[in-house]
């Protein structure tokens, strides 16, 4: 098969808007965290930006999509090392369908790189830096490039290549990564959430609020632009599936935005902005796995039932006493699990997934099969991401001291932060009133009294 050029370029700029959203999640979970915490915050995903981007050259791609060597386990982690096999120009270039193999190797990465940083929502204002990522970077090898095997791996060129278990095995749908990056997400966040504790006046100290509610709306905004890249970006080419999953992408995000503020109001008597942009990325997260499998009629139904499902499962933190920061499980698990079940219900036969759902007399095949795919992510992602950070709180450590929870974790782990109001002497540290940070004569800083 040649290249299609117009493919190509679509999927080159989807890549991009992917990428996109890892800054806007830094924006999205910044804006949610206190004053005193916004620049760890928005470090974490740039780390994992600049970690999983190194480690998905070197091995990721090649355990997620190279030769599988376990029965649709695990691609050959050596096959694509260092991108061998893959680079090269003209005729002569590889190819995955009708764009060249190292656009398709873009294309994923970004998606590997935003999945990690989803995790780190769980862990604000108490985790140390250099800890997230030795997490960050272990659970991608460990985690994230299996399963992305697992689920976004067929094989479609009548190879010896058996494609992954879930996806290709299974015939489980998940067209942009329902399971492969919110469930994994979101379950490798509670186990975090579990094993770090919860941050110090957890559930009665205001503080804790959002700190600046703008950046939150610009970070889902961005978050929402990117993401027509991540789902209509799925169907690799400029064609009739790109626009099916872009109005899917499009319209359950407005459902449930819709859906969440319902809630809102009935409950606390306001909706609120947190819960407008909150409510967008439920819908996101939800329509993920179904851009390509249900109609937009449906899409409207199941933004409406992840807005509201979402906005009830973020309270459980406080009930059952885990302190998920920033609602990465109420949201991405949550709404990846909703997405990926209602696909067994609602699927049409006529979508470009071809499936048939419950609701159009299909049984309950197509549910077990999501179900099957959805919960074995979970329980995985889980186990592995909770004996992970067990193992490096019982070693190097993960949590900060109480001391420096107290004083920031922008200050004590970056020695910076974010708001500074120039007075005389160094740059006021906000939440630690009569505290100034200078820059000492050997360029080191140093925080001192007022």
């Amino acid at each position: 098969m040649g290249m299609d050029t117009g493919a190509t370029a679509w999927v080159l700029v989807s890549a991009a808007l992917v990428l996109l959203m890892t800054p806007g999640l830094a924006f999205f979970y910044g804006g949610m965290t206190r004053a005193k915490g916004v620049l760890n915050m928005m470090m974490m995903s740039f780390g994992a930006l600049a970690l999983v981007g190194v480690l998905w050259v070197l091995v990721g791609y090649s355990m997620a999509f190279g030769t599988d060597v376990g029965g649709g386990l695990l691609g050959n982690p050596f096959e694509k090392f260092g991108l061998q096999g893959v680079l090269g120009t003209g005729d002569g270039a590889p190819m995955a369908g009708s764009i060249p193999e190292i656009v398709f190797v873009g294309f994923q990465a970004v998606f590997a790189i935003i999945t990690v940083a989803l995790i780190s929502g769980a862990i604000a204002d108490r985790a140390k830096f250099g800890s997230w990522m030795l997490f960050a970077g272990i659970w991608a090898v460990l985690v994230y490039f299996p399963v992305a095997h697992w689920v976004f791996d067929f094989n479609t060129s009548g190879d010896t290549n058996t494609g992954g278990w879930i996806g290709q095995g299974l015939g489980v749908i998940d067209f942009a990564g329902g399971t492969a990056v919110h469930i994994n997400a979101g379950a490798a966040a509670l186990a975090l959430a579990l094993v770090l504790g919860k941050r110090k006046g957890f559930g009665k100290d205001p503080g804790h609020r959002p700190h600046n509610l703008p950046l939150v709306m610009l970070g889902a905004g961005l978050l929402w632009f990117g993401w027509f890249g991540f789902n209509a970006g799925s169907a690799l080419g400029a064609n009739a599936v790109a626009g099916y999953a872009w109005i899917n992408t499009l319209v359950a995000p407005c459902a449930a935005i819709l859906g969440w503020l319902l809630v809102e109001r009935l409950r606390d008597g306001h909706a609120t902005s947190l819960g407008a942009a909150s409510g967008a990325v439920a819908g996101l997260v939800a329509i993920t796995p179904a851009c390509s499998a249900i109609t937009p009629l449906w899409s409207i139904v199941l933004g409406l039932i992840a807005g509201v499902a979402c906005a009830l499962a973020v309270g459980l933190k406080y009930r059952w006493g885990y302190d998920d920061s920033l609602d990465v499980v109420g949201v991405h698990l949550v709404g990846g699990i909703i997405g990926t079940l209602f696909i067994g219900l609602a699927a049409d036969p006529g979508s470009p997934a071809g499936a048939t759902g419950l609701f159009y007399g299909g049984g309950l095949t197509q549910l077990g099969l999501q179900a099957i795919g959805a919960f074995s992510v979970l329980i995985y992602s889980l186990v592995v991401a909770f004996v992970l950070a067990w193992l490096i709180s019982k070693t190097v450590g993960f949590r900060i001291s109480e001391e420096h929870e107290m004083t920031g974790v922008d200050l004590t782990q970056h020695a910076e932060t974010a708001y500074q109001y120039n007075e005389p002497g160094g740059n006021f540290h906000a939440g630690q009133p009569g505290r100034h940070l200078v820059r000492t004569p050997d360029g080191a800083t140093e925080e001192v009294s007022a």
